[in-house]
């Protein structure tokens, strides 16, 4: 049952562990010329500005930093450059809406999941292309769907924790939902002695239990990844109940005990959430995307400058 597409090392014990441990497994995507530096460079150059995050963080193990920039007019090669010189991470977000290509790409990835196990059903896709820094880290964080996280170039290591108290609890799920956080789950270090260590090089992929926390941290040289989100009827379904549940407790002070993803509870909280929406409270709740703090700045060889020193 080995794989014969993108996939490999992809067998029944692997098949039977999906979903309940994270699983290190290969791919073949490294070499592809989609990810070869023309491409990349071509890609940057013409991704739609809404669409991407370009992030300032702190070295791995230091003073946390984290503000968004912009690429200033810089070329695809100079942007490529710049992070490479930082401590940056580029997320260019909806790849596969925003490219055929990737989408093809992850349409046949998770095509292969589907055939392995039949009741894979994802009825929401998506995927985007993390370009990071040497050294450079991305904080303790949880995401509410399913994840995968394919190496392209470059190696880091990520550690994964079960989403369980106390690492994560059922109010910090409500709160992701309702404010659309990315990062900022209160982090502990004595939590590392429960993660599981993972060291990720090209042409290797994780995927871990759903809603897992994981930090990441970049060795020493440029990172590329390739990152894959998707929803089952199940993924959805818990999706509702933690916006739900987090609009009780912020709107009406209430905390609800039940997570229960069926039944006349759950469509009960799928009307709740439908009229809230309905009625702006979430736009209201959710904090806006921070602003744009810093520009990489062609004249310094892309160096981040702050949009006032910039302009």
């Amino acid at each position: 049952m080995a794989g014969t597409g993108i996939l490999s090392d992809w067998d029944r014990n692997a098949v039977s562990r999906f979903g309940k441990v994270p699983l290190r497994l290969g791919h073949g995507l490294a070499d592809s010329p989609l990810f070869a530096r023309p491409a990349l460079e071509a890609l940057i150059e013409s991704y739609p500005r809404q669409h991407y995050g370009l992030v300032e963080t702190g070295r791995a193990g230091g003073e946390r930093r984290w503000r968004e920039g912009d690429f200033g007019g810089l070329t695809g090669a100079g942007v490529l450059e710049a992070i490479a010189a930082g401590r940056m991470w580029l997320n260019l977000r909806n790849l596969s809406a925003v490219d055929a290509r990737y989408a093809a790409l992850l349409d046949a990835l998770l095509d292969e999941f589907a055939r392995a196990m039949p009741g894979f059903k994802p009825i929401r896709k998506n995927c985007g292309l993390l370009i990071s820094s040497p050294h450079a880290e991305v904080y303790y964080h949880a995401d509410l769907p399913g994840q995968m996280l394919m190496q392209i170039e470059g190696k880091k290591r990520v550690r994964i924790w079960p989403a369980e108290a106390p690492y994560l609890t059922a109010q910090q799920l409500e709160d992701i939902a309702v404010f659309d956080l990315e990062v900022g789950l209160p982090y502990d270090p004595s939590y590392d002695k429960g993660a599981q260590v993972f060291d990720l090089e090209p042409g290797q992929m994780l995927h871990w239990p759903l809603n897992g926390p994981h930090r990441v941290e970049n060795y020493g040289m440029l990172n590329i990844s390739l990152t894959i989100s998707y929803q089952t009827e199940e993924i959805r379904r818990a999706e509702t109940i933690h916006l739900a549940n987090g609009m009780l407790r912020h709107g009406f002070g209430w905390t609800a005990k039940s997570r229960a993803i069926s039944g006349p509870g759950f469509w009960a909280k799928v009307a709740l959430q439908k009229a809230m929406r309905k009625a702006g409270w979430l736009a209201r709740m959710r904090k806006e995307r921070q602003a744009i703090t810093f520009r990489l700045d062609a004249a310094r060889d892309g160096t981040p400058v702050d949009v006032k020193e910039a302009a």
